[in-house]
């Protein structure tokens, strides 16, 4: 009887590293099969002619089912997916990984790590210096909360990615209108609304990607378009003294401890304060750009937790030591995008590493304050600094577009 062919099971897709991890586990020898309450959201499937099976993914039930009959095909090596705007998908995962017996996250610990108000409780108690915080459920307890805290404060939803819903609120009219944004039906909750209110932690920015217990690298990390906040750029790794990182890679460390993580992917996001390293989030997934780190030490994040998910040990020993950096390309206005050029001249600079559009001509351009902003990215990569930073800013230069304004009451 012949072997079943071995398939790895996606389930969701991602719009930056949904495709590496197809080409990374058929590279692996691993056939992927995605997934998805709705396939037409990731265009790579259709391009790449992924098998793709639609199905409800936010019942656990159905999953179940639907893996169970795919069982009868194939060999499921193993179990992983996507959160996009929905980190419960990574619990949903953990469930489905413990059901079949396969490799993964521990449900509960993701659960309690994706809910920010319990995170901070736990990171806390644990003496793992954030933000001051409350949790509020209406107005009143918003009103309540900032005024105790002090302004500015940022309000955001207590579950949610993508910095959906974070907003920066300076003074009194700003944190009114935020709140009557969240709780007046514009927002889209996914539970019962809850929302944290937070001081806002002035200072530079930085991610640790870790891998199982082991930080991998410090990313430096700029996070544009206040009063919103969306990352728009980076460098891996960041320009940092032995200490600093030190210390970063300890408290990452002891996040991990606290919140039961430490299988698979985390990334922590920190800002550098007057009173040093503070935890911003702590997220139970990979960053959604792994590829800076694959480019400056040839560590590819997707293939290594790929190796994890499927039962193999993973190798996260650097081959070289480059610099890399990104930049995001974010709309100035509203309007239907014209068009967008200068990609294929971008992506021929010398140390140009990658250029994306996720955009075409005619789409319509709303801007919402998170990451689907983004109209794609460019990254360059070399062996200095300020090399990197000359190679990428040649390719941004080189980039170009054109919104028309939607019209307004007076034209229409």
């Amino acid at each position: 009887m012949p072997r079943a062919t071995r398939a790895l099971i996606l389930v969701e897709g991602h719009r930056g590293i949904g495709l590496r991890y197809v080409q990374a586990a058929q590279s692996l020898g691993y056939h992927p099969i995605t997934l998805s309450a709705d396939p037409a959201r990731y265009d790579y499937l259709a391009a790449e002619s992924v098998e793709t099976i639609r199905v409800d993914t936010d019942n656990l039930d159905a999953l179940i089912h639907e893996c169970s009959r795919l069982r009868a095909t194939y060999d499921i090596a193993g179990i992983t997916g996507f959160a996009g705007d929905d980190e419960s998908i990574y619990a949903t995962v953990g469930k489905l990984c413990l059901h079949f017996d396969l490799p993964g996250p521990n449900p509960a610990s993701i659960e309690q790590c994706c809910d920010k108000f319990t995170q901070r409780q736990l990171l806390a108690e644990a003496g793992i210096p954030i933000p001051a915080y409350r949790l509020a459920a209406n107005a009143a307890e918003v009103e309540i909360s900032a005024a105790e805290i002090g302004l500015p404060v940022i309000l955001k939803p207590a579950i949610g990615s993508g910095s959906i819903g974070v907003r920066l609120c300076s003074t009194v009219d700003e944190l009114a209108e935020h709140t009557t944004y969240l709780l007046g039906g514009k927002h889209i909750w996914r539970s019962s609304p809850r929302i944290l209110v937070e001081e806002y932690a002035n200072g530079p920015d930085y991610g640790a990607y870790a891998m199982g217990n082991e930080i991998v690298g410090i990313e430096a990390a700029v996070y544009g378009g206040q009063p919103h906040f969306v990352c728009s750029e980076g460098t891996f790794p960041a320009p940092l003294i032995d200490d600093e990182y030190k210390l970063m890679a300890d408290v990452s460390l002891s996040c991990l401890r606290s919140l039961g993580l430490g299988w698979g992917p985390t990334s922590i996001q920190f800002r550098w304060t007057t009173r040093g390293p503070v935890v911003i989030e702590v997220n139970p997934r990979l960053g959604g750009g792994p590829q800076p780190v694959h480019l400056a030490y040839g560590v590819d994040l997707v293939t290594e937790h790929i190796k994890l998910v499927i039962g193999r040990e993973c190798n996260l020993r650097k081959s070289h030591s480059h610099i890399a950096a990104w930049r995001s390309l974010f709309p100035d206005r509203d309007g239907i995008l014209d068009w967008i050029h200068g990609g294929s001249q971008a992506a021929a600079v010398p140390g140009v590493a990658e250029v994306k559009f996720y955009v075409e001509p005619k789409t319509p351009i709303i801007r919402k304050g998170d990451y689907r902003d983004s109209m794609g990215y460019i990254i360059a990569v070399s062996s200095n600094r300020s090399r990197t930073k000359s190679i990428l800013q040649q390719a941004i230069d080189l980039i170009d577009w054109s919104i028309t304004p939607f019209p307004t009451e007076q034209e229409q």
